[in-house]
């Protein structure tokens, strides 16, 4: 018995051995993570910083030295550029390199390495996206320039020295859950950030929708709903700004597209934006006679966060701000001449085009009145146990057909990506943006803003610029087509060269302003201009409540300060209800209400139209508005198996303020002939009742910030990783556009003035390590809509008392 009992224990022993050394579907391999020489445990980092450390790296060129302020924020100071990129290189790896590893893995389609085959189709997508093919495209412009090529290089240097001072018990968090090793940066990388940036700010299309659309109701229908200008609008530059310029001749529309407008000839059967504010008042508005800039890019929200904080100084220059984890520079930040900050434009830079293939072999397609021949490029996917995917993607003149058949498209995913389509997006371009940030860190002038932003190809932004010559100005700046007016609303005919883009809009005829009478320029992703200018950039913008809201509040702002902007980027009042609450509420009819919907209705009434946290009327009213919406176009444009675009808010307001008898209030899916005015009423009741069902009487739990879903997740997903829900105010559509997980990824103010001082936070910490204290030491001030004060050390010799550590590096 005594021999039986021994070996069932040697049998579990071993058998739990297994086990914990088997990596089991998602679950790491338990022994490795639990190793308390190599595991997680390696990981627990202390608050209390090593007060000096020296190391030696091979690759410096001379001596640097990093100061480390109080929230683990490095201060590079550098005696040439490459140093000062392989130490920004360097440091950004030591917090962020798993971050790094993983976003570079997802733009380069190689998540399936470390995951395995669930991440294949995300993979396979943006291989045939022309992700790799756009980012080796940019490389050559970059590696063409010997400032951004020696940035770059040097970066890489940097990367690659930390990646190989590393061992298995050194390895951050996430590489030993996942069970994989950290590889060698390479200079591809750097660009691969750019392209992610391209895909979330300059990769989605309504074309597909929009063509069905156009199907479905027909042109009339379709052009009555989708203005090219919307019913309200705010636009970016000032309505009157004069072009001073010759603009270049329009092309004509194609003859397939006039087809299309036509009523008598059928056409070929064949998402909000996201956000972001930024503003900048001249002295003459401000308490210190000195202009003042704030910027706050939406994006969706993670652990580790979006940006990595850092001053970067050299010779040449002495920046501060934020920077993308992976690519060199300060994108958003200022120096002590001038500062700048951006918003996507959402230009129309990405288009579809008909392929007509000679036959089944796919090798030729038709266009220019001939047969030509497709390139193809294979892509080599390696999946994580299995054998790796080989995918042959067919390019045309125009890119990539992203899915030739239905077959290659995977079932009931990228609903917006047409079968049978090449495209042609600006980010598959050969650029340099690099330059645009190399140029921006060291300006000292307007003329330096305005000469950096013609090297800026995509995503387009909104840049905006403050200085010392109390000069702001304001640019919606990019690499645009020159295109027809609707060029690209819907899916085009590739074989007609008319479709083709024509050339380029000039950069110096991109619109922009400088010191408007007005005395401030804003920027909320809204329309650029209004209709007078000459060209076409898009027939549809981000909708205008942001727009308006900050308009009107610069407008009527004297002597402002620091925390006049501060509490501005936390403004939660809502132009949409401005718009239609009073509209709405005159429908409703009080005597037909249940005990709840009237106590709902009474507090409506009375609602200040802000999002604030504690609201009760924001949780009413944002969802009968929601409930409205859907009821008014759910049974016309709500098609199964058919991908449409709905109208817009602006559409629906229009509608509901000037023209309550429309056929669009109809429900035709009832027997009833239905007015505005029911519309109104039964999204008013369910509406109540719905909150009533999930939330219960008409009480706190009906507040806002316990109604709406806030949070922050890990980049992965991770459990425990991320904030969970938290109480907050704002919303799409307010200057606060905090929704879900998606919001504010940076808060930034800078005073101009004989000393620049900046002040910003984003939603989390330096470090992108969990054991970290300084994971989310930031998460609170940025939750509380506070901003701290951002160090700026004129000389590694200055002293500071936030300065808390300091690391030299030097040449080995």
């Amino acid at each position: 018995m005594r021999f039986v009992k021994a070996f069932i224990a040697i049998f579990f022993t071993i058998a739990l051995i297994v086990v914990l050394e088997t990596k089991i579907g998602d679950i790491p391999a338990m022994g490795i993570f639990l190793n308390p020489s190599t595991g997680f445990w390696q990981n627990a980092e202390s608050k209390n910083i090593l007060p000096a450390e020296k190391l030696k790296l091979t690759g410096l060129q001379d001596e640097v030295i990093i100061k480390y302020d109080d929230h683990r924020i490095p201060h590079i100071f550098a005696k040439n550029d490459h140093d000062l990129y392989y130490a920004q290189g360097f440091v950004t790896a030591r917090d962020r390199l798993w971050q790094m590893d993983i976003q570079t893995r997802s733009a380069a389609g190689r998540l399936s390495e470390v995951v395995g085959p669930k991440a294949l189709e995300i993979d396979r997508y943006h291989r045939r996206m022309g992700m790799v093919y756009g980012a080796e495209n940019g490389l050559k412009g970059i590696m063409a320039n010997p400032q951004t090529r020696t940035m770059v290089l040097a970066y890489t240097e940097g990367v690659n020295s930390y990646v190989h001072s590393l061992s298995p018990k050194s390895y951050p968090i996430e590489f030993k859950l996942l069970n994989y090793a950290p590889e060698e940066w390479k200079p591809i990388n750097c660009i691969f950030l750019l392209k992610l940036m391209s895909e979330t700010l300059a990769g989605g299309s309504d074309q597909f929708a929009m063509t069905n659309n156009l199907r479905v109701f027909g042109a009339k229908a379709i052009n009555d709903l989708f203005t090219d200008y919307p019913f309200h609008e705010d636009p970016i530059m000032p309505v009157g700004t004069k072009w001073n310029f010759k603009p270049l001749p329009i092309p004509k529309p194609s003859a397939g597209y006039l087809a299309q407008m036509t009523e008598n000839i059928k056409p070929r059967e064949k998402v909000d934006g996201i956000g972001s504010n930024n503003w900048a008042i001249t002295g003459s508005k401000s308490a210190t006679g000195y202009p003042i800039l704030a910027n706050d890019p939406h994006l969706n929200l993670t652990f580790p966060a979006i940006w990595y904080q850092i001053q970067l100084s050299s010779p040449t220059g002495n920046v501060n701000g934020v920077s993308l984890p992976g690519a060199p520079c300060v994108i958003i930040g200022y120096n002590q001449k001038i500062s700048w900050g951006v918003t996507n434009v959402d230009a129309d830079v990405l288009d579809w085009y008909q392929v007509k293939f000679k036959d089944n072999t796919k090798n030729e397609y038709w266009y220019n009145n001939k047969w030509n021949p497709l390139k193809k490029r294979v892509e080599v996917i390696n999946i994580l146990g299995q054998a790796p995917e080989v995918d042959t993607v067919l390019y045309t003149h125009h890119g990539p057909v992203v899915y030739e058949t239905k077959a290659k498209k995977p079932k009931d995913e990228f609903e917006n990506i047409p079968v049978g389509d090449a495209l042609r997006w600006i980010a598959h371009d050969e650029s340099n943006e690099f330059l645009t940030f190399y140029n921006l860190n060291r300006g000292r002038n307007y003329a330096d803003y305005r000469e950096a932003l013609t090297h800026f190809t995509a995503p387009a932004q909104n840049f905006i610029f403050a200085s010392n010559d109390n000069d702001i100005a304001i640019t919606p700046n990019g690499k645009f087509p020159l295109k027809y007016k609707e060029q690209g609303k819907y899916i085009m005919d590739g074989s007609d060269p008319a479709n083709d883009w024509q050339g380029w809009i000039p950069a110096d005829q991109n619109p922009t302003v400088k010191n408007p009478p007005r005395g401030f320029v804003s920027s909320a992703n809204q329309s650029s201009t209004d209709p007078s200018y000459p060209y076409y950039i898009n027939w549809r913008f981000e909708q205008y409540y942001r727009g308006k809201r900050i308009n009107d509040r610069l407008g009527a702002m004297q002597k402002a300060t620091v925390d006049s902007m501060r509490i501005m980027q936390m403004d939660n009042y809502s132009i949409l209800a401005q718009d239609v609450l009073s509209a709405m509420i005159k429908y409703v009819d009080p005597t037909k209400l249940s005990d709840d919907q009237a106590k709902a209705f009474n507090i409506i009434k009375k609602w200040d139209k802000h999002y604030a946290a504690n609201s009760i009327g924001a949780s009413i009213f944002d969802n009968w508005w929601r409930k409205f919406y859907l009821l008014v176009w759910d049974d016309e444009f709500n098609i199964k198996g058919t991908y449409l675009k709905y109208p817009s808010f602006d559409e629906t307001e229009k509608l509901l303020l000037t023209d309550p008898g429309s056929k669009w209030f109809d429900n035709t899916k009832t027997p009833l002939k239905e007015t505005c005015a029911d519309m109104v009423n039964h999204s008013f009741y369910t509406a109540v009742d719905e909150l009533t069902r999930n939330n219960g009487k008409p009480g706190d739990k009906w507040q806002w910030g316990m109604v709406k879903e806030t949070f922050i997740n890990h980049l992965a997903n991770l459990p425990g990783f991320g904030t969970g829900k938290f109480f907050a105010g704002g919303r799409g559509g307010v200057i606060n556009a905090l929704r879900n997980n998606n919001g504010p990824s940076w808060r930034m103010v800078v005073q101009m003035g004989p000393t620049v001082k900046g002040y910003g936070v984003f939603p989390g910490g330096e470090s992108g390590n969990p054991g970290s204290f300084y994971y989310r030491d930031m998460f609170d001030t940025w939750k509380d809509g506070k901003l701290n004060e951002l160090l700026f050390l004129n000389s590694a010799d200055e002293n500071s008392g936030r300065v808390k550590s300091t690391l030299v590096l030097n040449k080995k």
